[in-house]
């Protein structure tokens, strides 16, 4: 039993560049998260395909929250004591929020009946096209196409938010605002899945101290319930307007040159 510090974060326009989706700037600030064990659970609205490759890149052998809080996956004897959880394949243990992605798919072809030509999903897209979107190489965009428990898509006319929102509600569904999409979703929460697993990790230290770190809009709810919540500067170099707390750091810079220099602050302040 010791303290412990576990750092939470987003990846696109946090520790990846939004454009480039390179992390080099933040290398510094990853290399003393590993030299000084502490976890980095990547917290992100991309599939879990996409979070394994990345986390393959950067040798994170951690728990990864997938799809905007759809799901927790916990690596098989991660934890050497039992919870809770959804389902478990030969790799993880899966503790599920969201609601399948079949059923969000309905809600989006309704929402498209009555709203013809002004909403477009990924189901819709070809890989090609949402990798083209996403600003990433084509054989990735087969990955961000893998949902399981989130639809990213474009909206032509804002006007019309309210009332698509008021279908998805029906369905008991939501709809929330990410860095280049919306995205369609059921109870999924960031928030909710990241304050879970702090709560299974607590039964392993004594004490655990929780970093987060988001850019968008849909990061709130990771940010509010970590005890240091880190708001990155956006790749227009401005915060997020529509965050705002108390406690709320903001980055100095945008990316992850900002994730870099936040992360590295903090860990001298807590060890």
């Amino acid at each position: 039993m010791k303290n412990q510090i576990i750092v939470f974060t987003d990846l696109d326009g946090t520790l990846a560049d939004y454009h480039t989706y390179s992390y080099e700037a933040a290398l510094p600030a990853l290399d003393a998260l590993k030299k000084n064990d502490i976890p980095l659970i990547l917290c992100s609205s991309k599939t879990r395909a996409e979070i394994e490759k990345f986390r393959t890149r950067t040798n994170n052998t951690y728990p990864f929250i997938s799809e905007n809080g759809g799901a927790i996956f916990i690596p098989i004897d991660y934890f050497p004591y039992e919870f809770p959880f959804t389902r478990k394949d030969f790799k993880y243990l899966i503790i599920e929020f969201g609601s399948p992605h079949h059923k969000i798919r309905g809600t989006l072809q309704k929402i498209q009946s009555e709203y013809p030509d002004l909403v477009r999903g990924f189901g819709d897209m070809s890989a090609q096209e949402v990798a083209n979107l996403c600003e990433i190489p084509p054989d990735e965009g087969f990955l961000a196409k893998e949902r399981e428990y989130d639809e990213p898509f474009l909206l032509k006319d804002k006007k019309i938010l309210d009332k698509i929102r008021e279908i998805a509600k029906d369905d008991h569904l939501q709809i929330i605002q990410g860095g280049r999409f919306y995205h369609l979703i059921g109870e999924n929460d960031k928030g909710k899945a990241v304050s879970y697993l702090t709560d299974i990790s607590r039964r392993a230290y004594d004490d655990v101290k929780t970093i987060g770190l988001g850019d968008s809009q849909n990061d709130l709810p990771m940010l509010q319930v970590v005890d240091y919540p880190v708001l990155v500067k956006k790749p227009d170099g401005s915060h997020e307007p529509n965050i705002k707390m108390d406690n709320l750091i903001h980055s100095p810079d945008k990316g992850p040159v900002g994730w870099n220099y936040s992360v590295l602050e903090l860990l001298e302040k807590l060890m």
